[in-house]
């Protein structure tokens, strides 16, 4: 492969910004400048399609309609664990306005067994929603019951009901990213250890490491099982014609939805088409088609009519995933000096019925120490499956590790902002660190339960990391159009961050052209693959494709011009949509002139993800420069009643160059609500009589209101690693990383007492203060 050898910007604007020689492909466009450079991209740009939002012309998939469309329904298991012995759907069959029914079986034909409560059985499509949901009462099934564990401390006891006798391949786990889950041994519902991520495995000597310590802080925390609560639940429409099944999907993954459809009908990927213009959120578990992909496609087949299959609230709480909990032990040893000698980390979490139940990669590589272990098991209960769910692992483990360091430091007698002065070598969280605390206030911070009325300030604050992960299975497709339309397509999703905005920003940058000029046709498999949206992942995977494409088409344009304008293309510039010659002024058109005098009706050109510049750590997509965030946390906690109320967030972020910070901003407000709402009021409640979830709706399941919500204050950090031609990466992840743990500290300092279990309720805070 011929290559070139570029120059671009490297380091932190106001810090240490210099420059980076690369050498990459010799078709890659020039290197941008910082953002300050810029026109459109680093500039808050409105959303791509805000007015379509808030005048609700935007159509998600629940308000799709289709001539003849029927609704889809599930029948449910009201069993957590049993045997199907028979299954009889005669009366539904019959039920006036039916016109459809289908009964999950296995690939030997047989009903599956029973694992959890809500568990997918059955499913019947009719001419109404109210019609369906009567007929699928009227299914009878005889079951055999076995005994059930849904407690993950019961679940690990010799006696427990064991959830799998046999050993099973789930169709997905939790996606604690980064952890292994092969060769996991097991031990009745048991499943493990894992003992290392794509970061390494054990080092050094843990015995010494303690032997060398002057102080060890040794701890247990615990932290609940969280469910998403998208604002659009789990569903799709499906249409399946004879050679053309399409598919309209709230999904984070266009092409894995089609891809999972066309392997299950043993379709060719021609024939199957996945739709998702508008996605109501997603925070990790609408990365695959589940149950109801396949459950609507059969009614559709079965029916010949499109069906429509959007779960309700309960459903969603319990069969769609969750983010699962976690019992963490946690050794950590230091010298006098603040070094790190040796950390020690044991984890047991259950994903339900699912694997990838860990607490993430944070305590093996946020800091340096020579000597860590870590043991993460899984273990089975009979519950809806777990599901990633954004920074799978991390924030739980985030949430005793960051404590745990506060802990050291104060035995060590050193401020926790200035013990990570310490041991953190990143340069980017140093810089997020000062300008954090310089606006959060940090120096005005009093000693541990100093605050001595009734109700008490405190301030805490924790960081995290990220890996800069990357699709290669990313292209996009630039269209120029003699009639004078700009357009960009990929399959790539917009998840409401803002993905359609900023791929109209990069093409508008590269063309020289109104961001407005720019037509964004985006999440539709007909369209060239685009990445998925988690993991902090499409951004960087897309918009440097974007661009590469983008530059093409504007190459082969200016060839064009120059011959009209009799010059050298290479002499030609694009600005403000005008062509014209640097060299000699008198020389121009505007951009729509240059396409209406096209030799052709269009110009495409299509770009796919090229390899980071200087390449890999992993050669799979893993980037060599981690993404840091820092966030502050400012509470009052009320040692009567034992309330908590968050009162100001600061938080401090790169996300390599932003290249809109309306939305960036808006994804670090988002993370900060996540961690909030994780640290005091979500979980998942169970009745370990019935194995039913007792709080599977928005009522009894609590979330914060606008009440609730903090002062919230963002510090974007320019990062530039010149890695690829728009150095650009998501921030969906770090922003929530860090948060519980922060907001933990932050009680700490204000009561002198550690909370080390999640969520804290005021019942929790009660009770570490003896009045409960």
């Amino acid at each position: 492969m011929d290559t070139k050898k570029i120059i671009l910007p490297h380091g932190i604007p106001g810090h240490n910004l210099g420059e980076v020689e690369r050498e990459v492909p010799v078709n890659e466009p020039p290197a941008w400048p910082i953002n300050d450079k810029l026109i459109y991209v680093g500039k808050p740009v409105r959303r791509y399609d805000a007015l379509a939002k808030v005048t609700g012309k935007a159509k998600y998939t629940a308000d799709i309609q289709l001539s003849g469309m029927l609704y889809g329904k599930f029948f449910r298991s009201n069993a957590p664990h049993a045997r199907i012995k028979s299954m009889d759907t005669s009366k539904a069959e019959k039920f006036p306005g039916v016109y459809a029914v289908h009964v999950l079986k296995n690939d030997d034909n047989e009903f599956p067994d029973v694992k959890f409560a809500g568990q997918a059985l059955a499913g019947i499509a009719a001419t109404s929603l109210e019609i369906a949901e009567e007929a699928v009462k009227l299914i009878e099934v005889d079951y055999e019951y076995f005994d059930h564990v849904v407690d993950l401390e019961d679940a690990q006891k010799p006696d427990a009901p064991i959830v799998y006798t046999v050993e099973v391949e789930t169709k997905e786990d939790a996606g604690d990213v980064g952890v292994s889950h092969d060769g996991l041994k097991a031990n009745g519902n048991v499943r493990g250890p894992s003992t290392g991520s794509f970061y390494g495995g054990p080092r050094g000597n843990l015995e010494k490491g303690f032997k060398d310590a002057d102080v060890v802080v040794e701890r247990v925390y615990r932290t609940q099982v969280h469910t998403h609560v998208s604002l659009e639940t789990h569903g799709v429409v499906v249409d399946w014609k004879p050679g053309n099944m399409t598919v309209y999907a709230s999904t984070q993954n266009t092409k894995n939805v089609r891809d999972e459809l066309a392997d299950y009908f043993d379709l060719p990927l021609s024939e199957v088409r996945v739709i998702s213009e508008y996605t109501g959120g997603g925070f990790g578990a609408k990365h695959s088609s589940g149950t109801y992909g396949p459950m609507a496609a059969m009614l559709s087949k079965k029916s010949g009519r499109p069906v429509w299959l959007m779960l309700d609230r309960k459903e969603d709480h319990e069969s769609t995933g969750n983010r699962p909990n976690s019992i963490q032990y946690l050794k950590i040893g230091a010298k006098k000096s603040g070094e790190l000698t040796a950390i020690e980390q044991r984890s047991h979490g259950t994903a339900g019925i699912n694997l990838g139940a860990g607490v993430g990669r944070i305590a093996q590589i946020l800091y340096e120490c020579p000597n860590f272990s870590t043991e993460q098991y899984d273990v089975y209960t009979n519950a809806g499956p777990g599901a990633p769910w954004r920074a799978p692992g991390n924030v739980q483990g985030t949430f005793g590790f960051e404590q745990a360091i506060d802990e050291v430091a104060e035995k060590l007698g050193i401020d926790p902002l200035a013990y990570r002065d310490i041991i953190d070598k990143s340069e980017i969280r140093k810089v997020e660190r000062q300008k954090g605390a310089e606006k959060f206030g940090w120096s005005g911070r009093k000693p541990a339960g100093s605050d001595k009325s009734v109700i008490k300030k405190g301030m805490g604050m924790a960081q995290s990391t990220w890996p800069r992960f990357v699709d290669l299975d990313s292209t996009a497709e630039v269209r120029i159009m003699k009639g004078g339309a700009v357009e960009i397509r990929s399959s790539v999703q917009d998840i409401g961050t803002g993905t359609k905005t900023i791929l109209g920003q990069v093409v508008a940058e590269e063309l020289g052209i109104p961001v407005e000029d720019v037509t964004v046709l985006i999440g539709d498999t007909y369209f060239p693959n685009g990445p998925s949206s988690g993991g902090s992942v499409a951004t960087g995977s897309i918009t440097p494709p974007a661009r590469n494409a983008a530059h093409k088409v504007k190459l082969e344009l200016l060839e064009q011009v120059a011959k009209k304008l009799e010059t050298d293309p290479t002499h030609l510039l694009i600005e403000d949509g005008k062509i014209y010659d640097y060299v000699d002024s008198s020389k121009s058109m505007s951009f729509k002139e240059a396409l209406k005098g096209m030799r052709t009706g269009q110009i495409i050109a299509t770009a796919s993800r090229s390899d980071d510049y200087g390449g890999f750590k992993q050669e799979w997509g893993l980037a060599y420069d981690d993404l840091g965030s820092v966030q502050f946390a400012e509470v009052t906690v009320d040692t009567e009643t034992g309330f908590v109320k968050v009162d100001k967030v600061v938080a401090a972020h790169s996300c390599g160059r932003p290249l809109n910070t309306a939305h960036v901003e808006s994804q670090i407000n988002g993370g900060i609500i996540h961690g909030l709402s994780y640290a005091l009021y979500e979980y998942r409640v169970m009745d370990k009589e019935t194995g039913f979830m007792m709080n599977a709706n928005v009522d009894q399941y609590k979330m914060p209101f606008s009440m609730e919500i903090p002062e919230i204050e963002t510090i974007i950090v320019e990062d530039y690693a010149g890695r690829s031609s728009t150095d650009a990466y998501g921030i969906g992840e770090p922003a929530n990383i860090a948060t519980a743990a922060a907001i933990a500290n932050a009680v700490y300092n204000a009561i002198g007492v550690r909370v080390n279990e999640i969520p804290m309720t005021p019942d929790k805070i009660l009770k570490v203060l003896n009045k409960f």
